[in-house]
C-alpha cells in the first residue's frame, strides 16, 4: 500500500469524523444523552487520530541522515501505537465513566428526535468513510483474508483506519439501540448502558490495535513469501553452496532491510564473491522493490552452525 492510498483513507476518515463530532456534541448539549456525548467524544478522538497518522506518514517520510541512517520509517508505528493509546485512555475511559455516571444518576433524554437525526446522518458519513477504508484494505490484501491481512500488515495507517471506522459504525448502532430503549420504556438507564458498551468496544478495539502496531514498533520480519522469494533467487545463484540463514527486518511499511549469511563454494576467487554479491543485491531489490539495504556475509555453513550453537548455550 502507498502513502499516498494510506493518506486517502485517513483524509476520507477526518472529514467524515469531523463533521460527525460537531453534530453529536450539539446533539448532546440538547438532549443530555450520555451515549450521545461518548459517541462524541469517540469521534472527536478519532479525528485527532487522523491528525496523529498524518503527522506519523509526513515523519516516516523523512531520508535518512547520520542519526537514523535506515531512515524515519518506524515513526508510522510509533505514533500508531499512540492512537491505541488515546482510543483506550480518552475514548474508552471517558464513556465508561459517563455511562457507570449517567446509571447512578440517570436523568431524562430531552427531545430524542434530534439524536435519531444526528445518529442517522452519523451512520450514512461514517458509512462512507467506512466503504473507502474497505475498499482500499481489500485492495491492500490481495488473496489474504482480512484477519490474516491485518496480522501481516505493515502499514498500520491502513488497518488502525480501518478499526476505528468499524468501532465507530458498531458504536452508532449501539447508541441508537440505547437511546431508542430509553425512550420505549421511559427508563435512562439504557442510555448509560449504552455508553459502557461503547466504552467496551473502544477498549477491545484500542487493545487489538495495540497488540498489532507492537510487533512493528519492536521490529518484525518481512512476511515469508518474502522470505521465500529470497531465498528462491539465492538458489538460483551459482557461486552459493548453501544459505545459511536470511533475517528480515521492516524499518517501514515499505522498508525492508535484508540480512543473508551464506556459505560460498571453495572453488571461487574473492572476485567471483564480489560480482557475485552485486548480482544478488540487484536480483533482490529488482524483483522485491521494498527491500532497500541487502548485507550478505561469507560465511562457512560450519563456522556458522558452530557460532549458532554457541549463541544458543548463552
Amino acid at each position: 500500500m502507498s502513502a499516498s492510498s494510506s493518506k486517502k483513507v485517513i483524509f476520507a476518515a477526518l472529514a467524515g469524523n469531523s463533521l460527525i463530532a460537531i453534530t453529536k456534541f450539539i446533539a448532546s448539549a440538547m438532549t443530555g444523552s450520555s451515549a450521545m456525548l461518548s459517541e462524541g467524544i469517540h469521534s472527536l478522538v478519532d479525528t485527532g487520530n487522523q491528525f496523529l497518522l498524518l503527522y506519523g506518514l509526513k515523519q516516516a517520510s523523512r531520508p535518512a541522515d547520520k542519526y537514523f541512517p535506515y531512515g524515519y520509517g518506524k515513526e508510522i508505528y510509533f505514533w500508531s501505537f499512540i492512537v491505541a493509546i488515546l482510543i483506550f485512555a480518552l475514548g474508552a475511559g471517558i464513556s465508561l465513566y459517563e455511562g457507570y455516571h449517567h446509571i447512578l444518576h440517570p436523568t431524562e433524554i430531552n427531545d430524542p428526535l434530534i439524536n435519531y437525526i444526528v445518529l442517522s446522518l452519523a451512520i450514512i458519513f461514517e458509512g462512507g468513510a467506512l466503504f473507502f477504508a474497505a475498499k482500499e484494505f481489500k485492495a491492500y490484501k490481495g488473496k489474504l483474508g482480512y484477519f490474516e491481512a491485518i496480522q501481516q500488515g505493515k502499514d498500520p495507517s491502513m488497518f488502525v483506519v480501518l478499526f476505528e471506522d468499524s468501532a465507530a459504525m458498531l458504536g452508532l448502532i449501539i447508541a441508537l439501540i440505547g437511546i431508542s430503549l430509553a425512550q420505549i420504556t421511559g427508563n435512562p438507564i439504557f442510555d448509560g448502558i449504552a455508553s459502557i458498551i461503547i466504552g467496551v468496544i473502544l477498549a477491545i478495539t484500542a487493545i487489538w490495535m495495540a497488540i498489532e502496531t507492537k510487533g512493528l514498533l519492536i521490529g518484525e520480519s518481512a512476511n515469508q513469501v518474502i522470505v521465500d522469494t529470497i531465498h528462491d533467487i539465492i538458489n538460483t545463484i551459482d557461486a552459493i553452496e548453501c544459505i545459511n540463514e536470511v533475517l528480515t527486518l521492516h524499518m517501514g511499511p515499505n522498508y525492508i532491510l535484508v540480512n543473508i549469511s551464506a556459505d560460498f563454494k571453495e572453488n571461487i576467487t574473492s572476485n567471483d564473491v564480489e560480482s557475485t554479491i552485486a548480482r544478488l543485491d540487484s536480483l533482490i531489490k529488482k524483483q522485491l522493490p521494498d527491500v532497500k539495504r541487502v548485507f550478505i556475509e561469507a560465511e562457512s555453513h560450519q563456522h556458522f552452525v558452530t557460532q549458532k550453537a554457541n549463541m544458543e548455550k548463552i
